[in-house]
């Protein structure tokens, strides 16, 4: 049977076809102002890549803050439980997942056998998430897809003390008019998400290893920013982003 994941996020709408253990297509697009369209949307592309027709999919499970609006969906599921499936199926070594999304960053503990043990959650605040490394590249008139490799050029990272965005961002300014390199408040930017991130996952308990899902893994800056801070290496998939769609499609293959 083909199986179907949608994850719709705050920024991005991403979709999985899945079928005898196996990723037969994947597709992410920008979620804009209307979920369910966003999520009818990412469906119809990931069909078109995969050669088929909504008919031959067997089962749909959506996911994210817009599972609710998907209709054509068989189920909803959180995207906790969809996280933790898709993290355990890409590597069943994984105890612990660090998952930054646009505007929430999260920290699930996995058991032995992928089920989820705990989690703690960032939901109230854009510090420590994607929103917020937007927000500096704004400020910073700096391209966010080169955020990850600039901080990797630092001579030290700049000191960030606030945690809260509009702090922050007025911190970020003050050092961009003191002529701070931008290379060295990037790095500090992403020091200061990799603290927030990992105080949180400390709440839980880290037990490696250690696997990061969501948009914000294809930052190398955040990924050894939060390396540092937690004194081991990540493991990021090439399905990092879409690992909740990927959860979705696999619990959609059990229903």
């Amino acid at each position: 049977m083909i199986t179907a994941g949608i994850d719709v996020g705050s920024i991005s709408a991403k979709a999985v076809l899945f079928q005898n253990s196996n990723v037969m297509a994947s597709q992410v697009i920008l979620t804009g102002y209307n979920s369910q369209n966003a999520g009818r949307q990412v469906f119809d592309l990931v069909l078109k890549q995969a050669g088929l027709e909504a008919g031959q999919v067997g089962k749909i499970v959506a996911t994210g803050y817009g599972r609710n609006s998907i209709a054509f969906a068989h189920k909803a599921v959180t995207e906790i439980t969809c996280h933790a499936a898709g993290a355990y199926f890409l590597d069943r070594r994984t105890r612990t997942i660090i998952d930054i999304g646009g505007q929430d960053s999260k920290a699930i503990a996995l058991d032995d056998t992928g089920k989820v043990k705990d989690f703690a959650m960032n939901d109230k605040c854009a510090a420590g998430t994607g929103r917020f490394l937007e927000v500096m590249a704004r400020a910073l008139e700096v391209d966010l897809d080169a955020f990850g490799a600039m901080s990797l050029t630092a001579d030290q990272a700049a000191a960030i003390s606030s945690l809260c965005t509009v702090f922050a961002e007025s911190e970020v300014i003050s050092l961009i008019a003191r002529g701070e390199k931008r290379a060295n408040i990037i790095a500090g930017i992403h020091a200061s998400i990799a603290s927030r991130v990992v105080s949180m996952a400390k709440r839980i308990g880290v037990r490696a290893p250690i696997m990061m899902t969501g948009g914000v893994s294809k930052n190398i800056g955040v990924v050894k920013a939060l390396e540092e801070k937690l004194s081991a290496n990540l493991i990021v998939s090439d399905q990092a982003q879409v690992t909740g769609a990927l959860g979705a499609a696999i619990i959609a293959a059990g229903l």
